[in-house]
């Protein structure tokens, strides 16, 4: 699709319940995906995008900001804003100095190139830590056992638990305050008890975690720009 002289790409998804075409904006990669049923010629759907081409312009417009891994970019740690900072002759990987006036720094060391991966790797061992320590202490609490933690970039969901038990989580929950991901830990082993979202079940998540409304507002509020960070 040309959009404003640029290639914007349309992912196509034929999916054998749909009934009728539909256009989402991906905040995570900034492109769109069209979801079509079996029987719809490629044609018909091209011709459905070119039609609602404002649409999606007035939608990717609205989309926050990117903001790279990148020297001097500034983004939020368990909800706290970090500047990051490139230390290119230090030694080590990636390190949290703290804020002497303004705001804490998130040092990087090794070459510009390197930057981004280990910021986001960085970003992944804080949160596989913080969500093992709080699935442990719901497991504790509910009396339940889980299989594996699994950490995923999902745009869709922020948290899954699979009839064995295994449990997955978007890193991106490391950028939230971490109210949220403790929420989400609890939604999710939850699950181990009800793998449903009946009366029972929010009546578990609740006993445990008596802030989950205040969590569930702040993913409402603010979910979508944790996907700004980084390359997605």
């Amino acid at each position: 699709m040309l959009l404003d002289d640029e290639l914007l790409r349309v992912m196509v998804r034929r999916h054998p319940q749909a009934r009728r075409l539909t256009l989402r904006v991906r905040a995570t990669s900034r492109d769109v995906t069209l979801t079509a049923p079996p029987h719809v010629a490629l044609s018909f759907a091209r011709a459905f995008v070119e039609r609602h081409r404002e649409w999606v312009r007035v939608r990717l417009v609205r989309l926050p900001e990117a903001v790279p891994f990148a020297d001097g970019a500034v983004i939020p740690l368990r909800g706290e804003p970090h500047r990051i900072i490139h230390r290119p002759d230090a030694r080590g990987t990636v390190w949290i100095e703290p804020a002497v006036r303004g705001m804490p720094s998130l040092c990087v060391a090794g070459e510009a190139p390197y930057m981004a991966r280990r910021v986001q790797d960085f970003l992944k061992k804080e949160a596989r830590r913080d969500l093992a320590a709080a699935v442990k202490h719901y497991t504790q609490a509910l009396g339940v056992e889980v299989g594996r933690l699994t950490l995923r970039d999902t745009a869709s969901r922020w948290g899954s638990c699979s009839a064995r038990g295994d449990l997955s989580f978007s890193w991106r929950l490391i950028l939230a305050p971490a109210f949220v991901l403790d929420y989400l830990a609890a939604h999710e082993v939850a699950h181990r008890l009800e793998m449903n979202h009946g009366v029972r079940f929010w009546r578990l998540v609740e006993q445990v975690c008596p802030n989950r409304k205040e969590a569930e507002a702040w993913l409402r509020r603010h979910g979508s720009e944790l996907h700004r960070y980084g390359e997605g």
